[in-house]
């Protein structure tokens, strides 16, 4: 008799790994990146903090515009071209942050870095694990998505590293041939791949639909009709709240640490941040109850950065046991505020709308939190204690996020 062979193992799992390896990438040079290269162009050109700053935004904002259009582009293009195309925009822009010599050209360079960095992102990642995870999903995005956390802890202090170390120009270009030589290689050998190119299904064995999910949902919101959909501009809103208050108090954090703990301990502190959003994303990835409410869940986690945002304003700038615990409950919730949304949709909208609808609450999101540095460096200088004015805002903002989760619920 002929042994019959063993199914081949769960394709998925390498789909994961592979998409949290384009994450680390995309947020080390996409997202983490422009506020380092922003300090290298100022050393390097002496230009004002008005315009590079303006070209940071300007990054973002691009961004914000070609996310929002990805659906089309794979369509048209298919997910491993327009991924290798990111991957090679986002190098020659960071490239041209580099060489610039005019401000002309630094914005011209913004305008490649930002429309390359969105294909390594948060919607690039969703529409990377989406066909392989329903049931599981939650775990599988919020794995992929804990690069976009690793990006910041590597990629931060090794930019400033290499920068010292050989200038602005060669570590771009090291940094960048080495990214998109591994990016290339996960687009042709994983992103390549489907669960129907290779026989197999969503989750590997696991066949029982998401209660609740989007599979359940039979109406579409053709065109223009997602825009006036409450579910829609209720995720989209408190999507772009939450993060808006969540980079604004980023941006300006760490300098507000630095008078309590001094430089080297405040990078620690912050660094403590990140290591609580790891552990807060994967716990809500790996712990939300099938067919749980996920808007309850996400207007948990902005209920715990209140609490952090209100116990760094109650150490009144000088209780460094205060400011610890703020930063931990604080950090604990900023991995959800991108991962948790996507999931909402996947709950709420038809396998056709959500394509549509993650990149766009992620342009959207993108599109608000360009301003929120600039915001919340204008609300440092309306009171004596810088900090107070940012973590009163960012509390109430993410107030305002739950109350927009609390209305797109059905009722």
């Amino acid at each position: 008799m002929t042994a019959l062979a063993s199914p081949a193992p769960f394709f998925g799992r390498r789909v994961v790994a592979a998409a949290f390896v384009l994450a680390v990438f995309g947020w080390g040079l996409g997202f983490y990146g422009p506020p380092v290269y922003l300090q290298a162009v100022r050393e390097a050109r002496d230009w004002s903090v008005v315009l590079v700053s303006s070209a940071v935004t300007l990054h973002f904002l691009v961004g914000a515009v070609v996310v929002a259009n990805l659906p089309a582009l794979y369509r048209r293009f298919g997910l491993p071209a327009v991924t290798k195309a990111g991957a090679a925009l986002l190098v020659i822009g960071v490239l041209g942050w580099a060489v610039a010599r005019e401000p002309w050209q630094l914005l011209l360079a913004t305008f490649l870095s930002g429309a390359g960095w969105v294909a390594m992102g948060a919607a690039a990642v969703n529409a990377i694990v989406a066909p392989w995870y329903a049931v599981r999903r939650p775990a599988a995005l919020s794995m992929a998505y804990n690069g976009a956390s690793i990006g910041g802890v590597v990629f931060s202090p090794l930019w400033v590293a290499a920068i010292a170390a050989f200038g602005f120009p060669v570590a771009a270009a090291v940094i960048g041939a080495i990214m998109v030589v591994i990016v290339w290689f996960l687009a042709d050998h994983v992103f390549a791949h489907t669960p129907q190119s290779l026989g197999q299904v969503q989750d590997g064995e696991i066949l029982t639909p998401v209660a609740g999910a989007a599979a359940a949902v039979e109406s579409t919101l053709p065109g223009a009709r997602l825009w006036r959909d409450r579910r829609f501009l209720t995720l989209a809103g408190a999507m772009a709240l939450g993060l808006f208050a969540q980079i604004g108090l980023i941006a300006h954090l760490f300098s507000l640490l630095v008078p309590v703990f001094g430089g080297p301990a405040a990078g620690i502190v912050m660094g403590l941040a990140t290591a609580a959003a790891i552990a807060g994303r994967t716990l809500v990835g790996w712990l939300m109850p099938q067919g749980s409410d996920r808007r309850l869940v996400a207007c948990t986690s902005h209920a715990v950065q209140i609490a952090g945002s209100l116990a760094l304003l109650f150490a009144c700038g000088a209780d460094g046991v205060l400011l610890v615990v703020g930063v931990l409950l604080f950090g604990a919730g900023i991995g959800n505020t991108t991962s948790l949304p996507p999931l909402i949709a996947q709950a709420e909208f038809s396998k056709v709308d959500v394509q549509r609808v993650v990149p766009l609450i992620v342009a959207v999101g993108q599109g608000t939190y360009a301003f929120a540095p600039a915001a919340f460096g204008w609300l440092r200088t309306l009171s004596p204690a810088e900090g107070m004015p940012v973590f009163v805002a960012a509390a109430l903002i993410q107030a305002a996020a739950i109350a927009l989760f609390l209305l797109g619920r059905k009722t």
